[in-house]
């Protein structure tokens, strides 16, 4: 392959404001994790802590292996909601006796760890990743079920969870679930339909119905134990397979079902020798500009991601407002298809068609690094075959098989966000920079665009044009615009699988590769009729 040379000046006063800005973007990312972490505050951690429990961080850190990363994925869902940051469940892919495993751990210092419209699209997100990539999955599990205030829109969508754990076991795919405390109600089938369950004397409590609601039911008299605790599961129902002391028995005989699972990859393995790119992590800071209608060389992004900054660009001489090519990054063979100056010809859309359906052929997963501003608009490109070409583009993704992998450096506007593989088109993973920024269109853009028809309208009635009111409006807009396109606005609504960063997308990038190639890496060559 061929090493990249970097050419990014880190000693210029534009690199310095870029960074400068970034920095302060990490730092209002990092304020927003922080709220996350801190669970359901310091109170109801204390109290949670009294009863002698483990947070449900804590259970994750003695539940993976010792110095194990663990990529915590979607921990801002819920932001901007009335819920608090991360939805009360923690979700994220850990390495459990050697083996990349789903962890789904319920929060209870958070409501109790009830689940609320946030904590089901959260759980749902984590089940379509391990049943797309072949992993086990492992509930931690200690809930008081559903948030009933907000039971109309948890109860029918959340019969999911049920359906996905069965088709997890249907696929071969292991489901573990480790109960910690309550597991109530529609909770109760979760341990009921996984693989494999264990239960902590004294502290499972699993019943569909507890003494309150039974008394009202049926005039029967019970009590928790005897109704739904881990010994009578034990020993009676047989809903529980093990029987743990305490909360770190349960996680080590956790830790032992995994061991014993006998889990194998069906994908490629990475190569042995892996070289770190060449240039240092740190420069990514200052690689995207403030001002998002700067463009930037990507190249300065894939040299300090990829191994040994080696990257075998094609078609360099051909649509160069993107860059396609092949590299490893570690250990594992990737195609790159990253916008170079934002907007995206006719050229463009047909090497990136072409590019995809190559790594289709060479089963070569894609990495897609954003920042477009979308396909290029007039006369000129209409008549070019401008649509065409784009849905050319965006048919390759659409019906491409191989695992995508997309993240949001800069703009991610209109269609470009599509052809560039979007959520809406299904990648195995999406993580945006906390410079990224992602809408229909730039608000400037939006509000121009409604301006000029607010006033043709007005012409068309005959009636004059109110140059105040279209100002107050514009701004209104933009305002929005700017607020609703931002990473934590987007990956508060799940639209991401978390905001990181830059410094860490080569470690994030190749946690996803490994745990694609879990599965096997197939690519296709039928794709839909492409419009010539």
């Amino acid at each position: 392959m061929t090493a990249l040379v970097s050419r990014l000046d880190v000693a210029g006063d534009g690199f310095a404001a870029a960074a400068d800005t970034m920095r302060a973007k990490l730092g209002e990312v990092e304020s927003e994790h922080a709220k996350a972490l801190a669970g359901g505050g310091e109170k109801y951690v204390a109290r949670h802590r009294a009863r002698g429990k483990l947070t449900a961080r804590e259970r994750i850190e003695l539940l993976v292996d010792e110095d194990a990363p663990f990529l915590e994925l979607c921990p801002l869902a819920a932001w901007g909601s009335d819920f608090p940051v991360g939805a009360s469940v923690v979700v994220g892919i850990g390495v459990v006796s050697g083996t990349e495993c789903l962890i789904v751990a319920n929060d209870p210092t958070v409501r109790g760890g009830s689940s609320n419209p946030w904590t089901l699209r959260k759980t749902l997100r984590a089940n379509d990743i391990a049943l797309q990539n072949r992993l086990p999955v492992i509930s931690l599990v200690e809930s008081g079920g559903a948030d009933l205030p907000t039971q109309k829109e948890v109860f029918v969508p959340g019969g999911r969870i049920f359906r996905d754990l069965t088709r997890l076991s249907a696929a071969g795919i292991p489901t573990i679930a480790l109960v910690f405390g309550n597991s109530t109600a529609g909770g109760a089938y979760i341990p009921g339909m996984s693989d494999h369950v264990v239960m902590i004397e004294e502290r499972s409590k699993v019943f569909l119905a507890g003494p309150p609601l039974v008394k009202m039911a049926t005039g029967e008299e019970t009590d928790d134990e005897s109704l739904g605790g881990a010994r009578m599961h034990a020993r009676t129902s047989g809903l529980a397979d093990h029987l743990a002391v305490d909360e770190q028995d349960a996680l080590r005989i956790g830790r032992s079902i995994v061991a014993r699972l006998n889990w194998r990859k069906a994908g490629p393995a990475p190569r042995a020798e892996v070289l770190p790119p060449r240039y240092d992590a740190e420069d990514l800071l200052g690689i995207v500009p403030a001002d998002l209608k700067i463009p930037f060389d990507p190249r300065e992004v894939i040299a300090r991601i990829v191994d040994d900054s080696e990257f075998d660009e094609f078609k360099p001489l051909y649509g160069s407002s993107l860059v396609t090519g092949w590299a490893e990054l570690h250990g594992f063979p990737v195609g790159i298809l990253a916008n170079a100056r934002g907007v995206l010809f006719s050229e463009e859309s047909q090497k990136a068609t072409q590019f995809i359906q190559l790594a289709n052929r060479s089963n070569t997963p894609l990495l897609f690094l954003h920042n477009t501003t979308g396909y290029m608009v007039g006369r000129e490109y209409e008549e070019g075959g401008m649509i065409k070409h784009g849905a050319m583009m965006i048919n390759a993704v659409s019906n491409s098989t191989v695992p995508h992998i997309s993240v949001l450096l800069g703009a991610s506007y209109g269609a470009g966000h599509y052809g560039m593989c979007g959520r809406a088109f299904d990648p195995r993973f999406l993580f945006a920079w906390p410079s990224a920024k992602s809408a229909v269109m730039g608000g400037a853009q939006l509000a121009g665009v409604i301006s000029i028809v607010s006033r043709a309208a007005a012409e068309a009635r005959g009636q004059a044009f109110d140059e105040e009111a279209d100002a107050g409006l514009r701004a209104m807009i933009e305002n929005q615009i700017e607020a609703e396109s931002v990473p934590m606005f987007l990956s508060g609504r799940l639209y991401d699988d978390g905001v990181i960063d830059p410094r860490d997308t080569r470690t994030v990038v190749g946690m996803c590769l490994s745990a694609i190639a879990s599965a096997p890496i197939e690519g296709t060559a039928e794709f839909g009729v492409f419009r010539m």
